[in-house]
């Protein structure tokens, strides 16, 4: 999978899009993410996963509402993210 966007926020967000777009798509509940290329911009990944029957619960998008990646005083990345459901 390659994604491409304007900013590492932006980056997050289409590439969780992305995902859930896969796991609906195929049934597939992934487990495992090797990231090959990850930039502010841009990232290529490998998914690896497995069929499921069905999902727990829907989510129809990952929502760019309040999102924001930050560094926090510790040096490590974090944002909340909201949820279409």
């Amino acid at each position: 999978m390659k994604v491409e966007s304007v900013d590492r926020t932006t980056l997050l967000v289409d590439f969780l899009n992305e995902v859930l777009w896969l796991a609906d798509v195929h049934g597939e509940i992934f487990h495992d993410v090797k990231f090959a290329e990850l930039t502010e911009t841009g990232l290529t990944a490998e998914l690896r996963g497995s069929r499921t029957e069905s999902f727990g619960s829907d989510i129809k998008a990952v929502t760019y509402h309040e999102a924001e990646v930050t560094r926090n005083e510790r040096g490590a990345w974090e944002t909340m993210l909201v949820l279409d459901i």
